[in-house]
């Protein structure tokens, strides 16, 4: 259904809220975006980011407006993890099929190009321009230098929020009765830091893998960049024996990566003088309810439900809101009420659900894969998945390389692992494994869940 052409403001301008700009510009709406910071684009990134990792879901929603492969251009293609385990040589484990990856991507980067894209789309920025105050009703923006100085007042027919986990638009709409909202923030942090490339511009380490040095309470990953650097990233607790607060000088941030990390020895200068350079990040899942406001005000991506970034998944969940609610663009056409109710409910369970997901994932990737157990119940499934592609796909599988729905991967998942847990117990597993008796108790246990 087509749309009559309305004035519609976002808040934010990263990369939720410049796709938002252009899907709308797209059904012909006139499309300004706000954001109290610079052009990204006019400034040197800010070492707070984690290179992104977009899987199908974030892919889906950029082939739907044509932009994928000009988006392919910029980022990497990742089949495998590289696992660095301390002791033992590093080793790889394939992600899916054949032709399944994640891709690596700097966020600094996918950010610039989609302002570009969403510029040439019509749609107009204005940076440094900070929303103090949201008429919910009325669908006004007050803008100003400062909270008590003078504030300009915009009118809008539509206002969506896309200005992260501490959105100054669901800010207000918290302060409306019956309005659910909770943050939880987990007690390890980050720290973005860089391995660059080699004198003749090539990766130090395997180009298309994802690195993962798992240790237990912290761990260390890198992602590939086109210009042959890494952007790695240490996960750690902010107190305690092991943490950022217990590395207090050059010589303790070269001793701790000497003796964690010794695959990247050649890097331990760089890595400590980054370590103090860059600052230490808090990581929070973030869940609120209602995300809209009559049919007038939408929250999307980060601003409705921020997680943790332990399944890659934040902005491909951002993206698919985007998808889901051009879908419903298309089915109610001018009836914002309706598209705004059935855009909440739906994607609400699967907002919580991919939450979950990722702060398990936390768990997986810093202990468990490095685990025995662990890994062989992986391979074990891995196995079955390939003989019997119709009666077991992996949760990593559902989440990363599909589009059902994120509860439907919870909720799978965690009766897979039920199954997992009988199977693991069966005498002598460890040399079994691969056996008819083991592949004949998961079938019978599928058959009766």
């Amino acid at each position: 259904m087509k749309q009559q052409p309305k004035n519609i403001a976002i808040v934010g301008s990263g990369l939720v809220g410049s796709l938002l700009a252009i899907y709308l510009r797209k059904h012909g709406h006139t499309v300004t975006v706000f954001d109290r910071r610079p052009d990204i684009r006019t400034i040197v990134f800010s070492g707070r980011s984690i290179n992104l990792a977009m899987s199908n879901r974030g892919w889906k929603a950029l082939s739907e407006i044509g932009i994928e492969e000009e988006i392919k251009k910029i980022a990497i293609p990742l089949n495998k993890r590289a696992m660095h385990l301390v002791g033992k040589p590093m080793y790889f484990q394939e992600y899916g099929k054949d032709g399944e990856a994640i891709w690596s991507i700097s966020r600094g980067v996918l950010n610039r190009r989609m302002i570009d894209l969403a510029e040439a789309a019509g749609v107009t920025f204005k940076f440094e321009e900070k929303v103090w105050d949201v008429d919910l009703p009325e669908a006004k923006l007050f803008t100003g230098a400062t909270e008590k100085g003078e504030w300009k007042e915009y009118q809008f027919d539509l206002i969506f929020g896309c200005d992260g986990a501490f959105s100054r638009v669901r800010h207000k709409m918290q302060r409306r009765s019956r309005f659910d909202y909770s943050q939880d923030f987990i007690d390890v942090g980050y720290k973005e830091l860089t391995i660059p490339a080699n004198a003749d511009g090539t990766h130090k380490l395997d180009a298309h893998s994802f690195h993962i040095w798992p240790r237990g309470k912290y761990m260390f990953i890198a992602m590939p960049n086109l210009d042959g650097s890494f952007t790695c990233t240490l996960f750690m607790p902010f107190e305690g024996e092991v943490s950022f607060e217990s590395i207090k000088t050059k010589e303790d941030a070269e001793r701790f990566f000497e003796t964690s990390f010794p695959s990247v020895d050649h890097e331990i200068e760089n890595l400590a003088t980054d370590f103090f350079t860059n600052p230490t990040s808090a990581m929070v899942t973030m869940k609120c309810y209602p995300w809209t406001y009559w049919d007038k005000v939408a929250l999307v991506g980060d601003s409705a439900h921020a997680i943790v970034p332990f399944y890659g998944q934040g902005m491909n969940a951002g993206f698919e809101d985007i998808y889901m609610l051009n879908k419903l663009i298309q089915d109610y056409g001018d009836d914002w009420e309706t598209i705004f109710q059935t855009y909440q409910k739906e994607r609400k369970p699967n907002a919580d659900a991919i939450a979950e997901l990722s702060y398990r994932n936390f768990i997986e990737m810093s202990s468990k894969t490095a685990d025995s157990k662990f890994l062989l119940q992986k391979k074990i499934e891995n196995r079955f998945a390939e003989k019997y592609p119709d009666k077991w796909v992996p949760l990593y599988s559902r989440v990363t390389f599909s589009d059902r729905p994120y509860a439907e991967a919870l909720a799978i998942g965690d009766a897979q692992e039920k199954i997992m847990e009988q199977v693991m117990e069966l005498p002598d597993i460890e040399t079994n494994w691969d056996s008819e008796e083991v592949e004949q108790k998961m079938l019978g246990l599928l058959a009766r869940a």
